[in-house]
């Protein structure tokens, strides 16, 4: 199940999906989106030839968001990103502006969640030292390689299904500029392996002293998450917690509604949910803002489902 469209915006700047002779206006306020559609795809077209053409434009010195959509492979699960990263990569002297990526912007018609192909990223943070928004959609062979960045303010990792060794890549990171952190952990069906104890150290070490939204969504641990953080050191210094997407019920709820600093959010989103009605009360009269939108009921715990897996 996909609840993602194509963005409409990206880093606060419009999305164009670019081709191929187009010129660029406006570069420095435009997110540009490169991508190989079906017909690319069948006529033999690659995603580096085509960002060749695209680096080769007048103006791309001034382009600020880049956004990279599917890929030669990406619709059969047969390539990674691997070319396209190592392409952006070398493009770095003809983007000295960029400041924010997407890599993998892809959608359910264009190839599931759990086919993209990712690759070793971690020479996009080195490459770009003005990067401050980071995107990337899809878990298989994905490698972040423990960061350390300045200027990185968003970091968010969907995935139907994490593996834990991305979690602890975030956990070992050096990003003293973070204040958005999302992370779409998934379900185990499709290769999650992330536990209550793996993210704790975000939790409670002070790793990242900007943060003031944190993302731990699309997780079936979601009351474990839940108990965690509301004891945790971490809830006096956030104005959003995003526990949405996933499997969250009256313990994880409760857990919070008790948590003594919960009064200190601004934000709590826990949409797509299996809270009672009863519960979901007692959070609408907390001192926040709370959606608690898309209600989900099931028979027992084992027929849950987090909203995005396949």
């Amino acid at each position: 199940m996909a609840i993602y469209e194509h963005l409409q915006h990206f880093d606060g700047k419009p999305v164009v999906d670019w081709e191929l002779g187009t010129p660029l206006t406006d570069p420095s306020e435009t997110a540009y989106r490169i991508s190989i559609s079906w017909e690319e795809h069948e006529a033999s077209s690659q995603w580096t030839d085509k960002f060749a053409q695209f680096l080769a434009e007048p103006g791309v010195e001034e382009v600020t968001a880049l956004i990279v959509g599917p890929w030669e492979g990406a619709m059969e699960s047969d390539g990674s990103s691997e070319a396209a990263t190592e392409a952006i990569v070398a493009a770095r002297e003809r983007l000295p502006n960029l400041k924010a990526v997407f890599v993998g912007e892809i959608l359910a018609e264009e190839a599931e969640i759990s086919w993209i192909q990712q690759s070793d990223l971690s020479a996009l943070f080195n490459a770009y030292p003005l990067l401050e928004t980071f995107y990337v959609r899809g878990g298989n062979g994905l490698h972040l390689g423990s960061p350390a960045h300045d200027h990185l303010k968003t970091l968010v990792v969907q995935s139907g299904g994490l593996d834990v060794e991305v979690v602890r890549e975030v956990v070992a990171a050096l990003l003293p500029a973070l204040e958005h952190l999302e992370l779409w952990l998934g379900t185990e069906n499709y290769g999650a392996t992330t536990t209550v104890d793996d993210v704790l150290p975000i939790l409670n070490d002070g790793l990242f002293p900007s943060l003031k939204y944190l993302g731990l969504c699309d997780s079936e641990i979601a009351d474990a998450i839940a108990v965690a953080i509301a004891t945790a050191p971490i809830l006096d210094q956030l104005e959003v917690l995003d526990l949405s997407l996933g499997t969250l019920s009256d313990e994880g709820a409760l857990a919070l509604i008790a948590a003594p600093s919960i009064g200190k959010l601004r934000s709590l989103d826990i949409h797509h949910h299996y809270v009672s009605p009863e519960v979901v009360d007692q959070l609408l009269a907390l001192p926040v803002s709370v959606d608690a939108t898309s209600p989900e009921s099931a028979v027992d715990e084992d027929d849950r489902y987090v909203a995005v897996s396949e």
